[in-house]
């Protein structure tokens, strides 16, 4: 389908309030990329200057190498759906598919046959007949997206299209849209989303948006494995990561750290240097990677507070000193059923290759 390559792209509103600065991104053909980031980061902002609803002010867009800054939304091959289904009530499903082409002045072969091949992938041909009013959320949503495909775009914007649903919903058209990119290999996709399921479970890459700009770009599993920041350990993951206050101790290939909330030190497969022993870090671990222990070294020791009994896992919160707070929540996720941790004193390590320390917001394991 189509690259796209944004270099240095900004906006501001009224050449003051600056929203977004310095974005540098390379999309190739065959990409889903998802933009998450906190409300109020440029995501949405970012999805509509690539649609060309919004102006870019700084920098330049090209898809396939054309410059697009100046090219109207019309003529960029963009196709976009909105969080709202935006259908009209009084077509059909299958008019309201074909509008798009109609006003193209498609003639009606081609427009009988788009409309079909879309409706086929999307599971829609008994519905073709039906107005909107007769569908569900889902469905509904599935005719937005197949207005779409019809029109063959270049790249596919996703703007929150499973906001508007209720949980089920959310996740059965998730999941018919995976499968709908699958059968679509060769289609160049960005979607915006604040739900990091969404990002985790779709994403060929996903795009972090913090402090007016890019905290990471990389696959799921990298930001979750491997983030650079702590912003983006928090952000990606839930619940979020633990932070802890620590004291390197022993540098190497292997670092040994302390931390005051523990006791003795612990392993963290982190490469660092002479000059690194007695660095001040934030000691990054995720709840579902707390070990409990009876040794004398562990990173965490602290009364159980709250117990959330899953089922399949166990949530033990714990309030303890915060690097950054007065007050911290730690939380520990354990495999199984332990309704009788409340108020007992549990001694939590981790697996050295689970443990992330950050200096000055910063991950130690991407230090030049």
């Amino acid at each position: 389908m189509a690259n796209l390559n944004l270099t240095d792209v900004g906006k501001a509103y009224g050449g003051t309030v600056e929203v977004l600065k310095d974005i540098n991104l390379d999309i190739t053909t065959g990409e889903l990329i998802v933009f998450v980031g906190p409300s109020g980061c440029g995501k949405s902002t970012l999805l509509r200057m690539i649609a060309g609803l919004e102006k870019i002010t700084a920098g330049e867009l090209l898809i396939d190498g054309d410059r697009m800054n100046d090219v109207p939304p019309a003529q960029r091959g963009i196709a976009m759906v909105f969080q709202s289904y935006a259908l009209y009530p009084h077509m059909t499903v299958r008019d309201n598919m074909a509008f798009a082409l109609k006003l193209a002045k498609k003639s009606n072969d081609e427009i009988d046959a788009a409309v079909n091949r879309a409706a086929k992938v999307l599971q829609l041909d008994e519905y073709l007949d039906r107005l909107p009013k007769a569908l569900s959320g889902g469905q509904r949503q599935r005719v937005a997206i197949g207005r779409s495909i019809v029109r063959d775009p270049k790249v596919y914007l996703f703007d929150e299209p499973l906001s508007n649903l209720d949980a089920s919903l959310r996740v059965a058209t998730r999941i018919e849209i995976a499968q709908l990119k699958e059968s679509m290999p060769n289609s160049t996709m960005i979607y915006v989303t604040h739900d990091q399921v969404e990002a985790m479970t779709l994403a060929s890459r996903i795009v972090v948006l913090a402090n007016k700009g890019i905290a990471q770009v990389g696959t799921p599993l990298e930001l979750y494995e491997r983030p650079e920041n702590e912003f983006v350990a928090q952000f990606i993951g839930s619940p979020a990561m633990n932070l802890l206050a620590g004291e390197i101790v022993e540098t190497g290939e292997v670092t040994r750290v302390a931390c005051p909330e523990g006791a003795g030190t612990f392993a963290a497969n982190i490469p660092t240097q002479p000059s690194d022993k007695g660095l001040k870090v934030n000691v990054g671990i995720r709840p579902e990677d707390m070990i409990a222990t009876d040794g004398e070294d562990y990173a965490f020791a602290h009364e159980v507070s709250i117990v959330e009994a899953l089922g399949e896992v166990t949530q033990l919160y714990f309030e303890a000193p915060s690097p950054a707070a007065e007050t911290n929540t730690v939380i520990a996720k354990l495999a199984g059923i332990h309704t009788d941790m409340r108020g007992k004193t549990l001694r939590l390590t981790a697996d050295p290759a689970k443990v992330h320390l950050f200096s000055n917001g910063k991950s130690l394991l991407y230090r030049s």
